[in-house]
């Protein structure tokens, strides 16, 4: 009871601060540009033809905007993190963003997006990393023009916060997901952490070319604890999937690996967050966070509610506090809140390395 009091407590104190205006002091950074897939996805996938859309009830049902193209009921774990650094708003989508709106920052994610070109072509229309960098660069070059020339936007964009969160949908609509794609066949796990890798270090260096000094790359959490990959693959819906559990593994190792590398350049300051880490301890420990759903989506259908995710106008969970995820891919609020927490500030030498994000902040 006392954890879920806590929890609470937390909800309502980010909500607050963003309400009442407790951070009207200037932010921990000027800028805030973020990278991924659906599970930080805020709206860009409502400008496309696509499948993989959150903008209906009853995503975001405890979201005070109501459903706006999160993947989840409330907030995302890159919301937890701007308000803990201070945004007073939430960081748009860049899909509606433009002028000086560019300079607090822009959100680039984009649902069912990978590292790879192909990856979630079955769900439609997305934008994978290397769009999402081409639109980044579109943004810098905007910048200039309101900054005035190209070393003031460097000043600028070097005291940001970047991150990115890339690679889950490489393996959820990709390599695990033989219908569609071939990779499964063509690479063992390793080689395929080695293409994945090879790609997002490309597009690390555009990034890093473009002004990006303070980077955060997040790595992969246990999709094989997904009530979807559980209700696929196993046996008593409960145990997570260790095949794909130990590729994933595999990838974020290597992006720690990156991280070394990019913090041998002038300026750099890359660091990586363990989200595979994070998360197990909450599956590890959930009594203890609060949770007493730990395999089964808030809000999906058939086995695990992970089979089929969240439709239409489903009607939810009444407990959504209590369930890690909210539906068949994606964490819940309540989870996301202890990941961005845990990103902003570590609660275990695990969680990170080497800085946590309030600690790249403040450099």
């Amino acid at each position: 009871m006392e954890v879920k009091r806590r929890l609470a407590w937390v909800a309502a104190a980010v909500s607050l601060a963003l309400v009442a205006g407790v951070a009207r002091c200037d932010p921990q950074v000027p800028c805030y540009f973020i990278f991924g897939d659906s599970l930080v996805d805020n709206g860009n996938n409502n400008y496309i033809v696509s499948l993989a859309r959150a903008n209906y009830p009853p995503y975001g049902i405890d979201f005070a905007g109501g459903p706006s193209g999160r993947f989840t009921n409330g907030l995302t774990t890159v919301d937890v993190i701007a308000q803990l650094l201070g945004f007073d708003d939430f960081i748009p989508p860049f899909a509606a963003t433009s002028g000086d709106q560019l300079l607090g920052g822009a959100n680039f994610a984009s649902a069912a997006a990978g590292i790879r070109a192909e990856t979630g072509q079955q769900l439609g229309g997305r934008i994978p990393f290397a769009g999402q960098v081409q639109n980044y660069q579109t943004a810098v070059q905007t910048l200039v023009s309101i900054l005035g020339d190209q070393d003031t936007a460097s000043d600028h964009l070097s005291r940001c916060i970047f991150s990115v969160g890339m690679g889950s949908n490489d393996y959820l609509n990709n390599y695990f997901m033989p219908a569609f794609y071939n990779t499964g066949s063509r690479y063992s796990p390793e080689q395929f952490a080695d293409a994945l890798v090879a790609d997002y270090r490309r597009y690390l260096q555009v990034l890093y070319s473009y002004g990006a000094r303070k980077v955060v790359m997040i790595g992969v959490g246990q999709v094989g604890c997904s009530p979807n990959e559980l209700a696929r693959y196993s046996p008593d819906g409960a145990t997570c999937v260790g095949r794909i559990d130990g590729a994933i593994q595999m990838f974020n190792r290597r992006l720690v690996g990156l991280v070394d590398e990019f913090n041998a350049l002038p300026g750099a300051h890359f660091t990586f967050i363990n989200a595979y880490n994070i998360f197990a301890d909450i599956l590890a420990n959930a009594a203890s966070y609060g949770f007493t759903v730990t395999n089964a989506g808030c809000c999906g259908v058939g086995r695990n509610n992970g089979q089929v995710t969240c439709l239409p106008y489903q009607a939810p969970c009444a407990n959504r506090d209590q369930h890690i995820f909210w539906d068949a891919f994606h964490p819940s609020e309540a989870a996301n809140i202890i990941v961005g927490r845990r990103s902003y500030r570590a609660q275990s030498r695990n969680d990170v390395y080497p800085m946590d994000i309030s600690t790249l902040a403040s450099i």
